[in-house]
This record gives C-alpha cells, sequence and structure tokens, in this order.
C-alpha cells in the first residue's frame, strides 16, 4: 500500500530528522509526555483549513473545510505527483463602508496554500474536484493497472 504525504520544505524536514537523531530513543521513553507534542506538530497552523483524506480501494478522497470561500477563489493544481490547494479570499470595499473609521479589520483577507506529494499510483489525470457548504471534495483515482485485483485459477 502506498502512502501520501504532507508536503514539507526541505528545510523543515531536515530539522524534524536532526531533531529525532539527535534524541534518538530517549524521544520514544518518553512517549506518553510527547506524544501530544506529535500531535502538535502534525497538525496544520490555525489559519490552514483542515483536511481529511482517505484511500479507498480505487481512489484517494479529499474532504477540506473552507468555511466562507467560495469555489471561484480556490485553486487546486496537480504538477507531476505534487498537489496544491489554494486559495486569496478577499472582500470587495463598498463605497459606505470606505467612509468608516474602523480601527481593526481582521476579516478582510485570508488565503492559504496546502500542498501535498501524492503516491506514485494516482492518476493524476483523473482528478474530480466539487465545492458544497464549505467542504471541497476531491477524488483522485489510482491507475488502473495499480488497483487490487483477484486472479481466478482454472482447474488444469
Amino acid at each position: 500500500m502506498k502512502t501520501l504525504t504532507m508536503y514539507r520544505p526541505a528545510g523543515i524536514q531536515n530539522a524534524l530528522s536532526d531533531f529525532e537523531s539527535f534524541f534518538g530513543d530517549s524521544v520514544h521513553s518518553f512517549g506518553r509526555i510527547l506524544n501530544p507534542v506529535a500531535e502538535v506538530l502534525n497538525r496544520p497552523p490555525a489559519h490552514m483549513p483542515a483536511v481529511d483524506i482517505q484511500e479507498t480501494e480505487n481512489a484517494y478522497v479529499f474532504e477540506m473545510e473552507l468555511p466562507g470561500y467560495d469555489e471561484k477563489n480556490i485553486d487546486v493544481q496537480v504538477d507531476g505527483f505534487s498537489l496544491t490547494i489554494a486559495s486569496k479570499n478577499e472582500e470587495e470595499k463598498k463605497a459606505e463602508e470606505a467612509k468608516e473609521n474602523y480601527l481593526l479589520r481582521e476579516r478582510r483577507f485570508s488565503s492559504f496554500s496546502r500542498s501535498f506529494k501524492l503516491p506514485e499510483n494516482a492518476d493524476t489525470k483523473a482528478v474530480s474536484a466539487s465545492f458544497k457548504n464549505g467542504v471541497l471534495n476531491m477524488e483522485i483515482k489510482k491507475r488502473a493497472e495499480a488497483q487490487k485485483r483477484t486472479i481466478q485459477i482454472n482447474a488444469a
């Protein structure tokens, strides 16, 4: 079975590898203490949308929560075996709002970009996406030759 991994730039991955090699087995001996730390390190930052990735027999299925986003502002790209989902969400300025004196406006702009390395058995030409009720659903089919099949044995 192939695995799907979250893309991490080399600098971050090297730092995590250095951390593991430096502490070695002592990290595992503190399993109960460090487990919550490991869970936090594997979570996306607070400003990143949550995603669930599921492997079925024939495809990889992504569900990404994007409340407040519009499908017109979401960009999905596949480059080789790299899948990138990005968005810039900007509100239009209205004439009457331009006159108001806001002290702080945090809800005007938001953006994100998440990248995932796809397994080699993913068919990057067979990708479908839909957006409904703030949830982006994507399905990436597995290549036919990579799918599990049963071979019938004939009696001789």
